[in-house]
C-alpha cells in the first residue's frame, strides 16, 4: 500500500510504498477511497516542515525553553542529535477519510468488512482505526462528501459550545472550510449568521449558504455591519474559524459581543487578550477542542471504551454521525466546497498547490478502488537494501531483527546497533510507516507489520523487542520459543506471572538445544563512566553506600506509561534502570527491599519513591526518583561512598573522585548512557553463545522492580 508522508525537517511530502497495517485489537482496517486535505492543520505543519531552524523555534517559544533545560544539563552535542533526531521523524499527514472496511478485530462492535464509513484516517490507501473514530456513511451520502465528515465535526463542535438559540444572531469569522460548514450549520439552528472574510470568493461562498457577510478587503466594516446586523445590540456569539497569528479576531469579536455574550476559537488565532473587552461585557470565552468529547482521551480513542450517552450526549464518534446525517438530509451541502481533485499519485502537486497563492478550497484525493480488493498483501516489503538472502549467507555475523520502530527505538535503539556494525534483518511497526522510514535509513533488509513472521523469519538469529511495556513479555516468550536470542527494552514484565512466563519460556528453549539470551535494555550498566566507576570500586574490599538521585520530572496521568496494564508505572517503567545499575555497582545480590513513596490523588501508581537496597556483601543502596523537581536540574546523579573515598557521576557526563589515588574526574563531551556499548555486548554475546548479563541476575532484577512497585502502591501484583 501507499501513504503520504512528510518530512518534518525539510517539509517533503512523499508517496512512500509500505506494508499493510495490522489488524489490532478494538481497531479496523479500511481501505481508503477519498481523503481531504486540511486547508488548515496540514498547510501549517508543510509551512512549519519547510522553514530553517530559526523559523521552527520562532515557531515554538515554549520548545526553545525545553531544548535550553536540556542543553544546560545534557550537554550541547547530546541535545542538537536530540533536536535533530525528533525533526528526521516522518509524519504522516491527513485526518480526513471516506473508505471502506475491510475487516475488524477482536472487540470492535458496530462494524462489519463492506461497511461505508468516515473516519479521522490518514491519507494513506489503508488504515487502522479504533471503533470510536469512525462513523458509518449513509447510502445517499458520497465518498467525496464523506471526506469532509471529520472537519464538519470540529466545526459542529464549535458551534456546540457555543450554544446558539432559535433567532440569535452569530459572527463567523473566517471563511474556510471549517467557517462555511459552520455557517450551513448555524443556518440550520434558525440563527441570523455573518460571515467575515478578505477572500470574495468564499464571502460569496457565504451568501450562498444564506449568511450576511462582510469582505474587509473590499473596504468593508466588520464592526460597523456587525452593529447593523444585530440591531445595535451587539451579536450574540462569535465563531472564530480563522488561522492567524494576530491577537485582532479576538479583540474583534469582543467588540461585536453584546454583554455576556459568546466567543468560542475553533481556530488558530492570537491568545493575548484584553481584560477591558472582557471584563465589561462580562463576555465568556471558550477554545474548542477538534471534533469533540473524547478527543486525545486514549480510553476513548484507543481502548474504545465510549462515553454514556446519558451522560456524555455528544461524542467524537457521535458528532461524526451527526454530520453525516445533516449531509444525508440535504442541510449540509459540501459539494461547493471541493475546488480541486488529485489522484494518490499527483500528491506532491497537491500539496505544492496547498501552500501556493492559487485559489483553492477543498482538495480532495481520489484512491484507486482496486485498492478495496487488496487483502493479500505480502508482510514484507523491500526497502531497497541488501535482501535477506544476502544477509543469510553471511553465517559468521548474527542477523538482528527488530520488533517496534517507535520514538525511542527510532531516535537511540536503532542507531545504536547500527554504530555497533549490526546486519538488519526485518524491522516491525504496527503502522508500517515507521518502519519503511528508519529501515530505508538504517538499512533493513525489509519492513513489516506482521510481527509473526518476523519471529518465524529463519534469517534472523536476534529479535529486538521496543514496543509497548504490555506487549513485552509475551513477545519474549514468543522469540524464545523460536529459538531467537531476545534483546528486550526495559522492563523485561510487568507481573511476577509474566516473569515465570519467560522463565518457562526460556527452559523450554534450553531444553531444545542451547538456551537463547536474554538480554534487556539495561544500558546505564555499560555506560563507559560507569565502567570506571566499577574498574574503581574493584580496588575496595569493603561495603559500599549508594545514592541514586534521579530528576524524573512530572508527565501526564493520562500517558501510556502511567497506566497499570499498558505501561505498568514509572517504577516498572524507569526506575528499573537504576535497580540495575545499583546491582551492576555492588556486583552481590540484591537481599533486601524498603521502599516508600508520596501519594497521589489519583488513580496513577506512584512516581515520586524513594526505595532502598540490601546486597549480600552488606553494601546498601538508595533511590531517590522523583517526579515532583525542575527540567533545569540534572536528571541524574550517582554517588558512591566506600572506605574513605566518594564518586560521583552527575547526568552520566561528569565523573569526579574524591580520596581515590590517580584519579580525580573525567569528563565527556557527549553524554553517553551507554546505548551503543548494550548493542555491541549483546552482539558479541550473541556471537560468542555468552550473555553479557546472566539469566539469573536479569530475573532478580526484574523481581526486585516488582518488589519495590508492590511495596510503594500498596497493589498485588498478579
Amino acid at each position: 500500500m501507499r501513504q503520504i508522508l512528510q518530512s518534518l525537517s525539510t517539509g517533503k511530502v512523499d508517496l512512500i510504498d509500505m506494508p499493510r497495517p495490522s489488524l489490532q485489537k478494538g481497531k479496523m482496517l479500511i481501505a481508503t477511497r477519498r481523503t481531504l486535505v486540511s486547508a488548515g492543520t496540514e498547510r501549517m505543519l508543510v509551512e512549519f516542515g519547510r522553514g530553517g531552524l530559526l523559523a521552527k523555534a520562532r515557531q515554538q517559544p515554549d520548545k526553545v525553553r525545553e531544548v535550553l533545560d536540556k542543553m544546560r544539563t545534557d550537554g550541547l552535542l547530546t541535545t542538537l542529535d536530540a533536536v535533530r533526531s525528533k525533526l528526521d521523524q516522518p509524519l504522516a499527514l491527513g485526518y480526513c477519510n471516506a473508505g471502506v472496511v475491510l475487516d475488524v478485530g477482536e472487540g470492535v462492535t458496530g462494524f462489519k468488512p463492506g461497511d461505508r464509513v468516515a473516519s479521522n484516517g490518514a491519507h494513506a490507501e489503508l488504515v487502522s482505526i479504533g471503533q470510536n473514530l469512525a462513523a458509518r456513511i449513509p447510502e445517499n451520502v458520497d465518498d467525496d462528501a464523506a471526506a469532509f465528515t471529520v472537519l464538519g465535526a470540529i466545526a459542529l463542535q464549535g458551534v456546540r459550545l457555543a450554544a446558539p438559540t432559535l433567532g440569535e444572531c452569530v459572527v463567523v469569522t473566517g471563511l474556510g472550510l471549517i467557517g462555511l460548514m459552520a455557517v450551513q450549520l448555524l443556518r440550520a439552528q434558525g440563527c441570523r449568521v455573518l460571515g467575515i472574510d478578505p477572500d470574495p470568493a468564499k464571502v460569496a461562498l457565504a451568501a450562498q449558504f444564506g449568511a450576511e457577510t462582510v469582505c474587509p478587503s473590499r473596504g468593508e466594516d466588520p464592526l460597523a455591519r456587525a452593529e447593523s446586523f444585530s440591531r445595535g445590540r451587539g451579536v450574540d456569539a462569535v465563531l472564530i474559524t480563522a488561522s492567524t497569528k494576530s491577537n485582532e479576531p479576538v479583540h474583534q469579536g469582543a467588540q461585536m459581543c453584546r454583554k455576556r455574550g459568546r466567543i468560542v476559537l475553533v481556530g488558530v488565532a492570537g491568545l493575548e487578550l484584553s481584560r477591558a473587552d472582557f471584563y465589561e461585557k462580562e463576555l465568556s470565552f471558550q477554545v474548542s477542542c477538534s471534533y469533540g468529547p473524547g478527543r486525545y482521551d486514549p480510553a476513548y480513542e484507543e481502548k474504545g471504551q465510549d462515553y454514556p450517552v446519558g451522560f456524555v450526549r455528544w461524542t467524537e464518534q457521535r458528532n461524526f454521525e451527526a454530520v453525516l446525517d445533516m449531509m444525508a438530509s440535504g442541510v449540509l451541502d459540501v459539494a461547493p466546497l471541493i475546488s480541486h481533485h488529485f489522484a494518490l499519485e499527483q500528491a506532491a502537486a497537491a500539496y505544492e498547490l496547498l501552500v501556493s497563492d492559487e485559489p483553492k478550497l477543498g482538495i480532495v484525493i481520489d484512491y484507486p478502488k482496486q485498492a478495496d480488493e487488496s487483502r493479500a498483501i505480502v508482510p514484507f516489503l523491500d526497502t531497497g537494501r541488501a535482501g535477506s538472502g544476502e544477509i543469510a549467507s553471511v553465517q559468521h555475523e548474527p542477523v538482528v531483527s527488530f520488533i517496534g520502530a517507535g520514538n525511542y527505538a527510532g531516535r537511540v535503539l536503532i542507531p545504536a546497533f547500527a554504530k555497533a556494525g549490526t546486519k538488519f534483518g526485518a524491522l516491525a511497526s504496527s503502522g508500517g510507516a515507521s518502519s519503511v522510514y528508519h529501515g530505508r535509513k538504517f538499512g533493513f533488509a525489509r519492513a513489516a507489520t506482521d510481527v509473526e513472521a518476523v519471529l518465524a523469519d529463519e534469517a534472523a538469529d536476534a529479535v529486538v523487542i521496543a514496543t509497548r511495556h504490555d506487549s513485552h513479555a509475551d513477545l519474549v516468550c514468543r522469540a524464545l520459543s523460536q529459538g531467537k536470542h531476545v534483546f528486550v527494552e526495559k522492563p523485561l514484565a510487568l507481573t511476577y506471572a509474566e516473569l515465570e512466563a519467560i522463565e518457562a519460556a526460556r527452559g523450554q528453549a534450553a531444553a531444545k538445544g542451547a538456551a537463547p539470551l536474554l538480554m534487556v535494555g539495561f544500558n546505564r550498566r555499560f555506560a563507559p563512566q560507569v565502567e570506571k566507576m566499577r574498574a574503581l570500586l574493584r580496588s575496595v574490599d569493603a561495603p559500599k553506600s549508594f545514592v541514586v538521585t534521579v530528576n524524573a520530572g512530572a508527565i501526564p496521568p493520562e500517558h501510556w506509561t502511567q497506566d497499570t496494564a499498558t505501561g505498568g508505572g514509572r517504577i516498572i517503567g524507569e526506575a528499573c534502570h537504576f535497580v540495575d545499575l545499583m546491582r551492576a555497582l555492588a556486583d552481590a545480590p540484591i537481599t533486601s527491599v524498603v521502599a516508600s513513596a508520596l501519594p497521589r490523588q489519583d488513580k496513577v501508581p506512584p512516581d515520586t519513591v524513594s526505595f532502598t537496597l540490601g546486597f549480600a556483601d552488606g553494601s546498601i543502596g538508595t533511590v531517590h526518583y522523583f517526579a515532583n523537581g525542575h527540567k533545569s536540574f540534572p536528571k541524574e546523579r550517582v554517588e558512591v561512598f566506600c572506605g574513605g573515598r566518594v564518586l560521583m557521576l552527575d547526568n552520566f557526563r561528569r565523573l569526579t573522585g574524591f580520596g581515590w589515588p590517580g584519579f580525580r574526574k573525567h569528563r565527556l563531551w557527549r553524554q553517553d548512557k551507554g546505548q551503543e556499548a548494550a548493542a555491541r555486548a549483546f552482539l558479541q554475546g550473541v556471537r560468542a553463545g555468552k550473555a553479557p548479563v546472566h539469566f539469573e541476575e536479569v530475573m532478580e532484577i526484574s523481581r526486585v522492580t516488582l518488589d519495590v512497585a508492590v511495596a510503594v502502591s500498596g497493589r498485588k501484583q498478579g
